[in-house]
Order: structure tokens, then C-alpha cells, then sequence
């Protein structure tokens, strides 16, 4: 009778952590024909498979072709289409010709709007875009669609805006915001992004103030399957954010919602970011969020949605979205301690506890947390040290990293087990007040630091409960304590997953950690199980089947193709060439190029780290032939000083077809930088990194005007980079497409032809 109710246990916890997961998101099935006023994921498919045919950056030839189609289907559902052009350089430096596209759908009353915003540009130079953010786009489009199907007549004006740009440093946002008149009557945005292709929308907030009003509002929408908690939104306000919605809050104080997607994180910025890659049931998702939302604040008083106040929120099944204020906060845990404290004296006096084993439940908490925090921190390291090839994978999601999540969740669930079969010798009520005691300090360093998270005390409570239980009744039901382990598994559960997936599994240690945290609110059902160590056991066979299974999947396929990179790089002022690369472990396709020559770049053969996502620079470089390419024609027009400064402007010429320039200087004070006749900011000029200056994105072959000051006595150097996406392609060159288990390398400058140019000023 003993080892049924553990199995029984055991099992409905397995099964809450898979409802939990389950009613993350909607499920999907073909819906094209679903009548014509609710929205269709399939229809809405059909839009991010015309999208993603091809890479469509900004300066592509595709980018326009998109470009056409988004006017094309505004005009279908009666909208007058508007286009927004101009140049901007955002807050990154990153130059570029922006063309945005806008319409706008009336509402009853005037001054006020909601606008729908997703981005139409794919990443340079190889990414489809179905996922980043084709599926933002149609997710407007086929929402809108939907809207005007069923006659709808809002109170606000709702605008409608597919930003350009935004790969490139939220250009297109930046535009609108600062430039166009519309921007001033916006109140609310809701932006709809993605750095995967798969698994559930997470909803993050962007305000200046208070969030009370947004959660209030959000909440009175009702969407069906929110995923969000106030621990995320806190975290990332912390954070270097870069999403469009971040320029529409610090530039023109514009709140907003973000919803995007993470999961298959291995996809971002790939060509494998294509259409049969996308998720339904996450492209249904983001369609959930919108049609609740959109029917709610297009007609809800959007003056009203600024606040000073915070509220604590998360999401759990079966309730949808729940929310509490920040009052609230030091109440609650007062209350916790208080409670703790009650149970503590109350079991000490019922003889149920005792120091001794009070302090005996401390050991095998204690040795947990060690244990599994060493296997967290140096876990990723170790994969590296074996599987050298992740190193390639730049953001640090391999494509079996849910296999590893898995891996790592089970090998602290084993040492978790074995530390209290070893050293947990005590009874049930005394091993759970070290945790009780442990998460009641997390909670109030929650408090005083990360408000956002203060929603952990909640699963404390459920503990503070299971222990009242222990304390009072020799023989508890089981039952009671799966039943109050829920709150934990459902909030904790998504976590462990989540981090890893989204920021690499660099962070596996959240994994291993927020496990062991997990099965210490858990402890009123392990507590007592007699057979630790078999699950200990167990758990460990099961971290050796994820780990075997992860060995077999860790090479490259066609499905999980490896990412290599190939430059050819032409330095003009020594008139020399060489190949370079950013793959760490060379795949035979990039050997053809770099291969037992290589070179590790130093400081004097090497070049500057030329804009990418996390500031990659080459690994190998080796001798190549000399090419005879048409190099930039470089002209200064102006050199004068006038006072205690030196003014100079410099013209740089495109002779060849090409994608993006890039110019780096010496360390020197610039006081004043324009390019194109648009102004870099005093705030960047002043926290410039690397020296680098500008990084124009050309669009139709535009040439590049710089306009300089610096102080007069300064020497100044301009190291330009003129670069065309065209080595595979390029009549005087033979490199032969990739193999299909390879794949351009995201994130960095690819398959390009580079020539570089010194300029110095003495």
C-alpha cells in the first residue's frame, strides 16, 4: 500500500507538469474555411509563405518585392496604403534607408490610437523571415481581416504600421515615432515578434511608469492562453531591450504590449526561419492575443492606461492571467514568516519537530544546491570542451538543447534524491522547514530587489500548508500534497525550460537550480517515499538515456544543419587578400578556403570586430588570390579648421554593387558626426565601442557622405569596410554552394566580399 500511493504521486505530478505545458497555447487544426470573422491560421499562413521565399533584408532585391505585397493586401481589405520614406541611424549607428508601410482604419472618436506593429524586414543576409517577422505581419494582417469581416466600429482609430528596418537597429520605429505626425496620437502598441519558430507567445510589457492599468486591461480583454509573469517583465527592464516597441517607450512614451516567441531558438536569423518551420499552433497563439485585444482597447479609453502603480502577475492554467498590486507584497510575506514561525512553534510543542532534525533537514538541502549549482555552472563548458562544433552555434541553443534541458532537469532531480536518501535522516515535517526557511529569504530578497518575482511566495504558502498537514496528521493523504504542489509545477515548470531556450545553454544553471528549488517545495511527497535511492536511481538512468540521446544528435544533418561562414577579404592599402572565418570548428566546405594555411587573426594581422549580434570576430584567416574588384572611389571634400576644431567631410563611392559600408576610426573624440546629412547622437559619439563609427546598410548603391569635427591637433584614421553579399555568386570567384547539411552563419557578415581602405587625416 505504501508504493502505490508514491507511484500514483508520482505520476500526477507528471502530469500536471504536462497540463501545464499543454494549456500554454492553443492546439491547432486547418481552419480555412472558418467563417470569414474569426481569425484563420491557415489564412494567415498564406501570407508568411508568399513573405519568406526569400531573404529580404533591407537592400535586397526581395525586400521591395514584399514591400508590394503588404500595399497589395492593404488595399484588399479597402485600406489606403502610405508609405513612409527617409534615412535614420538609430541609437546603434547602424545607417539605412527606411521605407515603413502604414494604414489607418477610422474610429468613431478622434485623437486616440491603437497601433498594430510588426516588422516586414528579414535579418541580413540569409534569414526567410517566416518566424522574425513575417508571422508578426500576418498575424495584423489576417487579424485586421477578421475584424473588418464583422462590421466592427471602434471607438479609436487604429493604425496599422509594418515597420523597415528594424533588424538593422529599429530604424523604421525610429522614423515613425520621431518623424511622423501620427506617432503623436498613438496610446497603446501591440507588437508581435520572434526569436524562434515554435512553442507558446510570451506577452512583456514596455512602459515608463506603472503596469497596473495595462495588466488591468489585458486581463479585462481576456485573451485565452496568456503566457506571462511580472518575474520576466521585471528582468527585463533591467536589460538592453531592442525591440521596435523599446523606441516607441523611451522616444515617445508610448506603452505597449510585446508578444514573441522563443522556442527552437536554433531557427533565429536562419534560412531554416522558412515557412514548414513555423509552428501553427504558435502562429494560432499570436492570433489569440490579437483578437481579444484588439477588440477591447480599440474601443477602450486609452488615456487611461498610464499608471504609477505596479502589479504583481503570472499566468497559471485554468485561471488564465492572475494579478495582485505591490501593496500587497510585504503583507504576504510577513504573513509567510509569521505562519512559518506559528508552525515551527507549534510542531516543537506537538513534538513533531525538533532542532535536531531541523538541522539535519539542512544538510541535504545545503548539499543539493552545491551540487547541482556546480553541475549548472560548469555544464555548458564541458558540452563545449566535448562537442567543440557548438561553438558555431552562436546564440548557444544546439538543436538538441531540449534533450540537454532534460539531461541536466533529471541529473539534479537524481542528486537531489540521493542527498536526502543519504543524509535526509530525519522525518518528513523537519526536512521541509530548511526549505520552507531557504525560500522564505528568496522571497524577501524578491521583495527588495526583483518586485516582478514576488509571486514565489504563493508556492510558500501551498508549502506552509503541506506542513500544517505534517504537523497535525500521523497518516496525511497523499493526495493533499500533490494537490498543493501544484502552484510550484506550474509557475516553476515553464522557467526551467524557458531560460535556457531563450538566453543559450550557457544558462543551464537556472535549469538545475530552479529544479532543485522545485523539488524542496515538493518535499512533503518525496519526503516521506521510502525509495530515494531507486529514484535516485532511476533519475540518473534517465539523465544517461537524455545525455546518450543527445551524443547521437550532436552532428550536423540536413534538418540540423551546421552554420559556417566565408569571407574573401581584400585589403587594399597593403594589396593583399586573404580568406576569413567565423567558425570555430571547420566544416569541409570552408576547408576548401581555410584549410591547414589558417592563421589565427592577431592584432596585426587581424581587422576590426565588424557589427554582429554578440560581436564576433574571425577565428581563422588564410592567403588568398588576388582578385581585381572595383574598390571604393574616396573623396574629400572638405578639410578645414575653424577655431579649435578641424571640419571635414569625406564622400565614399560604391564601384561595384554592395550591401553594407562600414567605417571604424582611431581612438579620437569626435564631437560631432553626419552621415547622409543625419546627425549620430552625442550620447553614442561618446560611448562608441570598438571605435566604430557607422554601419550603412546601402540600399540602391547610395554613397556615403561623412561630415566630421574633431579637435584640430587630433590625427584622425577612417578604416572603411565596403562589403557585397555576393561571393557565392560572383563571376570572378568559384565557390560552390553549401552542402546541404551546412547553412550560412547567422548573426555575422557571410558569404561576402570585403575590401578594406585606410584614410588618415595627419
Amino acid at each position: 500500500m505504501k508504493r502505490f500511493p508514491t507511484v500514483i504521486s508520482l505520476l500526477l505530478i507528471l502530469l500536471a507538469i504536462y497540463l501545464g505545458f499543454w494549456t500554454s497555447m492553443p492546439t491547432y487544426t486547418p481552419d480555412i474555411d472558418i467563417e470569414e470573422t474569426q481569425f484563420s491560421t491557415d489564412r494567415a499562413f498564406t501570407h508568411v509563405k508568399t513573405m519568406s521565399v526569400e531573404p529580404h533584408a533591407v537592400g535586397f532585391s526581395a525586400h521591395s518585392t514584399v514591400r508590394e505585397y503588404l500595399i497589395g493586401e492593404l488595399e484588399k481589405l479597402g485600406l489606403e496604403p502610405i508609405l513612409q520614406s527617409g534615412y535614420t541611424a538609430g541609437d546603434w549607428a547602424n545607417f539605412s534607408k527606411v521605407t515603413n508601410v502604414m494604414a489607418r482604419i477610422k474610429g468613431r472618436m478622434s485623437g486616440n490610437a491603437l497601433l498594430l506593429l510588426s516588422h516586414y524586414d528579414s535579418s541580413p543576409h540569409s534569414s526567410l523571415g517566416a518566424s522574425d517577422a513575417a508571422s508578426g505581419v500576418a498575424t495584423i494582417l489576417e487579424g485586421v481581416r477578421a475584424f473588418l469581416s464583422a462590421n466592427n466600429n471602434p471607438e479609436n482609430d487604429i493604425i496599422i504600421l509594418f515597420s523597415d528596418a528594424e533588424e538593422l537597429g529599429l530604424n523604421g520605429a525610429d522614423l515613425f515615432v520621431n518623424n511622423h505626425p501620427w506617432a503623436k496620437e498613438v496610446k497603446l502598441a501591440l507588437n508581435f515578434e520572434a526569436r524562434g519558430s515554435g512553442g507558446p507567445s510570451y506577452m512583456l510589457l514596455e512602459t515608463n511608469r506603472g503596469n497596473s492599468s495595462l495588466i488591468n486591461g489585458f486581463i479585462d480583454a481576456n485573451p485565452s492562453y496568456p503566457v506571462a509573469n511580472s518575474l520576466v517583465y521585471s528582468i527585463y527592464k533591467m536589460l538592453p531591450n531592442d525591440t521596435d516597441l523599446t523606441v516607441f517607450r523611451e522616444d515617445g512614451d508610448i506603452d505597449g504590449f510585446n508578444f514573441a516567441f522563443i522556442d527552437d531558438h536554433f531557427d533565429y536569423h536562419t534560412v531554416r526561419d522558412n515557412y514548414d518551420r513555423l509552428d501553427p499552433k504558435t502562429l494560432a497563439h499570436q492570433g489569440a492575443y490579437l483578437m481579444p485585444l484588439l477588440s477591447y482597447f480599440s474601443n477602450a479609453d486609452l488615456t487611461q492606461l498610464k499608471s504609477l502603480n505596479d502589479q504583481v502577475y503570472f499566468n497559471i492554467p485554468f485561471f488564465n492571467l492572475l494579478s495582485y498590486p505591490f501593496e500587497w507584497i510585504y503583507p504576504m510575506l510577513i504573513g509567510a514568516v509569521v505562519i512559518f514561525l506559528f508552525l515551527v512553534f507549534l510542531g516543537i510543542k506537538k513534538d513533531t519537530l525538533n532542532f535536531k532534525g531541523i538541522g539535519k533537514g539542512f544538510i541535504p538541502m545545503l548539499m543539493t544546491l552545491i551540487i547541482n549549482g556546480i553541475i549548472g555552472y560548469f555544464g555548458w563548458t564541458v558540452l563545449l570542451k566535448i562537442y567543440p562544433q557548438y561553438q558555431d552555434l552562436l546564440h548557444g541553443f544546439t538543436y538538441n538543447g531540449y534533450t540537454y534541458i532534460a539531461a541536466f532537469v533529471f541529473l539534479s532531480i537524481a542528486v537531489a534524491f540521493w542527498c536526502y536518501h543519504r543524509f535526509g535522516k530525519t522525518d518528513a515535517p523537519n526536512l521541509v522547514i530548511a526549505p520552507a526557511f531557504l525560500w522564505l529569504i528568496i522571497c524577501g530578497l524578491l521583495a527588495v530587489y526583483l518586485k516582478g518575482g514576488s509571486f514565489f511566495i504563493l508556492p510558500v504558502f501551498a508549502l506552509l500548508a503541506s506542513l500544517w498537514i505534517l504537523i497535525n496528521q500521523k497518516s496525511p493523504q497523499p493526495l493533499w500534497f500533490v494537490v498543493l504542489a501544484l502552484p510550484a509545477i506550474w509557475i516553476y515548470s515553464p522557467l526551467i525550460k524557458m531560460f535556457p531556450v531563450g538566453l543559450g545553454l550557457k544558462m543551464i544553471i537556472t535549469s538545475t537550480l530552479l529544479s532543485s528549488l522545485t523539488f524542496f517545495l515538493l518535499l512533503p511527497i518525496f519526503g516521506g517515499i521510502k525509495v530515494k535511492q531507486r529514484l535516485a536511481a532511476l533519475s540518473l538512468l534517465l539523465f544517461v538515456g537524455f545525455i546518450i540521446s543527445a551524443h547521437f544528435n550532436s552532428g550536423f544533418t540536413k534538418d540540423q544543419a551546421k552554420p559556417t561562414s566565408l569571407i574573401y577579404l581584400l585589403d587594399a592599402e597593403s594589396n593583399t587578400a586573404q580568406w576569413a572565418t567565423y567558425d570555430q570548428v571547420l566544416s569541409n566546405w570552408t576547408s576548401q578556403y581555410i584549410g591547414e594555411n589558417k592563421e589565427i587573426p592577431t592584432t596585426t594581422t587581424g581587422h576590426k570586430n565588424l557589427s554582429s549580434k554578440y560581436g564576433t570576430g574571425f577565428s581563422f584567416i588564410a592567403k588568398a588570390p588576388l582578385k581585381d574588384l572595383a574598390q571604393p572611389k574616396v573623396a574629400i571634400e572638405k578639410d578645414t579648421i575653424i577655431g579649435d576644431s578641424r571640419w571635414l567631410e569625406v564622400s565614399i563611392t560604391p564601384q561595384r554593387p554592395i550591401n553594407r559600408l562600414e567605417v571604424f576610426t582611431n581612438d579620437i573624440q569626435l564631437s560631432k558626426a553626419i552621415i547622409n546629412n543625419i546627425p549620430l547622437s552625442d550620447s553614442y559619439l561618446e560611448n562608441r565601442k570598438g571605435n566604430k563609427l557607422i554601419t550603412h546598410y546601402v540600399s540602391d548603391n547610395d554613397p556615403t557622405h561623412l561630415k566630421l569635427v574633431i579637435p584640430k591637433q587630433s590625427k584622425l584614421e577612417l578604416t572603411i569596410y565596403e562589403a557585397s553579399n555576393d561571393l557565392l555568386n560572383h563571376p570572378q570567384f568559384s565557390v560552390p554552394q553549401r552542402p546541404e547539411d551546412n547553412i550560412p552563419m547567422p548573426f555575422v557578415l557571410n558569404d561576402a566580399i570585403l575590401i578594406t581602405k585606410k584614410l588618415h587625416f595627419e
